[in-house]
């Protein structure tokens, strides 16, 4: 937890790591905040009663709205990367990613429909700029093969599930208990507090994400040029085999561009004429446009010139990773549609007597832990870095005070009423929390001999998600087919069982799967390679929600039992197969560990 002897901010180390680590963490930890908090409201507010501010729409149409938001939310950061990585540099991409987004909350704060929708769109352009550059700067912070690497994913990714735990808990309480606006202006102020925090610490971050040409300042006027190839960690200088991921200006192959940009629009329009023909239900142009726009950004990074041999051979795990996710986000991404109708309608959220009790003491608790321990891993980086990035500390540190002040007021608002009702968007905690708890444990056991091989770990995430989708299915097996909202409640029990399997599946695959990104593309490629990432996710998160959208039909033939038991079978398949392909994939990977 020393500085290097050279006494620049870029040296910096808190808990073994970079401190421009712990600035990116509370940077997304501000945006998926913004992003869950929406998200948390999204469907809920949709399928609401007009008595109570909703829109009334039925759950097919709100299931095809946010399959249509959350797979163009990650489809977008395939351009965020691209544009990083030739134009802006990693740092700039986040900034304008964050104004972006803070317009888009604060425009569906008003919630009119022209505004709704025009919040919408700012919130998926934002989050392509900002998403995979982001991530890349981590990449960037430790030199190739460093065994650090996935230990600093996994912290990067508790602050990514800090921000979606407490986005959860207060946007959705505000939203459902206060009124709709004030959860979505809620998402808007913090993804505002992150980014200010960004722009005025991100020298601590070096020479990191630079765009081209820049350079970088330190603290005794010294300019360092972007490519200087030393990287400082722990007060040791590290001689790099390549420099820092940053962007790059290299001659567009037009011909290459315009080959995959047909390939692209031939597969969108082949799925837009022929799915309706076997779903007269899906008749929108998005989701082909986005399988279209995958298929046609991995064609032309495959056939790159520059990308031979094992860079080449590499990049294809990557893809085979890229695609596997597919399956996991599909199942993992009901949590905000078909799991929160589940929650909304079917589970017993009304408490009396002891039993409210109980869950406001619960609830307090949840809401105190998690969110001091966050403050003391903040009070750190205060220690460190107050005296060199003043705004940033001080922007930071009045967004925590305004979180304790409404987590407070929270809790002593519940503490005050007779009886409590769960709400709905509650159970949406359950994911961030474990993971709070779990990551650590998860980072550490990476660092020892038990550390299986990406496949593995993937397949077990998988496997773990659809067993959690089968405690789901038993859970409700009580509700007969067909039941109407609220005819027959189950046991919350069956969520929150089903929400921690989903969790321990969720961080054996995804921020190893950040890591293994890192690892195996080559620096010229990491940007757009992150944006193939998300798009992937994109992907899967159209295709969950449009199976979301016909939750009702589906129930009616086979039961909420069966329509979970799909989500069961599929990944479990999945997994069995990556787990045959693992000697294949082993062999690509060319030692990468």
């Amino acid at each position: 937890m020393t500085s290097n002897s050279n006494n620049r901010p870029e040296d910096i180390t808190l808990m073994g790591h970079p401190a421009g680590l712990f600035v990116l963490f509370f940077t997304e930890m501000w945006e998926r905040f913004s992003y869950y908090g929406m998200r948390a409201l999204l469907v809920l507010f949709l399928v609401s009663e007009a008595s109570k501010g909703g829109w009334e729409w039925t759950s097919e149409e709100a299931g095809k709205l946010y399959a249509l938001y959350t797979g163009l939310v990650y489809v977008t950061p395939i351009f965020g990367g691209l544009l990083a990585d030739r134009w802006l540099g990693f740092r700039k991409a986040v900034v304008l990613g964050a104004i972006l987004m803070t317009a888009g909350h604060a425009s569906m704060a008003l919630e009119t429909e022209f505004f709704f929708y025009l919040g919408l769109a700012l919130l998926i352009l934002g989050n392509g700029a900002f998403k995979p550059n982001v991530s890349s700067i981590v990449g960037g912070l430790y030199p190739d093969g460093s065994d650090k690497k996935d230990g600093a994913y996994t912290i990067f990714y508790m602050g990514i599930n800090a921000g979606a735990f407490l986005g959860i808990l207060l946007c959705g309480y505000i939203g459902e208990k206060v009124g709709w606006s004030y959860g979505f202006g809620l998402a808007g102020i913090f993804m505002f507090a992150g980014m200010i925090q960004f722009w005025f610490g991100q020298g601590i971050l070096g020479k990191v994400g630079l765009s081209p040409n820049e350079a970088v300042t330190d603290h005794d006027n010294e300019v360092i040029p972007v490519n200087t190839d030393e990287h400082i960690l722990d007060n040791e200088v590290v001689k790099e085999e390549k420099a820092a991921p940053k962007a790059t200006k290299e001659p567009v192959d037009y011909k290459r561009v315009g080959i995959w940009t047909v390939v692209a629009g031939i597969i969108a329009s082949g799925l837009y004429f022929l799915v309706p023909l076997v779903l007269p239900e899906v008749d929108e142009w998005v989701g082909p446009v986005i399988i279209g726009c995958m298929v046609g950004i991995i064609g032309f990074i495959l056939t790159d010139p520059k990308l031979q041999g094992v860079s080449k051979d590499r990049v294809t795990v990557v893809v085979i990773l890229a695609v596997f996710t597919i399956f996991f986000w599909w199942a993992f991404e009901q949590a905000g549609s078909s799991m929160t109708i589940f929650a909304k309608d079917f589970t017993e959220r009304e408490l009396t007597g002891s039993g409210a009790m109980m869950f406001k003491w619960v609830n307090a608790i949840l809401t105190i832990v998690p969110l001091a321990v966050i403050t003391y891993v903040l009070s750190m980086l205060v220690r460190k870095t107050a005296k060199h990035y003043p705004i940033s500390v001080t922007a930071l540190s009045f967004s925590f005070v305004g979180i304790w002040a409404i987590a407070i007021w929270m809790i002593y608002k519940e503490f005050s009423a007779e009886q409590s009702e769960v709400p709905a968007s509650w159970f949406g905690i359950l994911n961030s929390l474990f993971i709070i708890i779990f990551a650590p444990v998860f980072s550490k056991l990476w660092e020892t001999k038990f550390n299986p091989p990406a496949t593995v770990k993937f397949a077990l995430g998988l496997i773990l998600l659809g067993i959690g989708f089968g405690v789901l299915s038993f859970g409700a097996m009580a509700i007969p087919e067909g039941s109407e909202a609220g005819a027959v409640r189950v046991s919350m029990v069956w969520l929150v069982l089903a929400y921690l399997l989903h969790t321990l599946g969720e961080l054996v695959l995804s921020p190893v799967g950040l890591s293994y990104v890192s690892k195996l593309t080559p620096g010229h490629l990491l940007g757009i390679i992150f944006g193939v990432w998300f798009g992937a996710t994109a992907v899967a998160n159209y295709l969950g929600g449009m199976t979301a959208s016909f939750i009702e039909p589906i129930s009616e033939q086979v039961g909420l039992s069966g329509f979970f038991l799909i989500f069961m079978a599929i990944p479990i398949f999945a997994g069995i197969i990556l787990i045959l392909l693992t000697p294949f994939i082993k062999k690509k990977m060319h030692g990468i560990k």
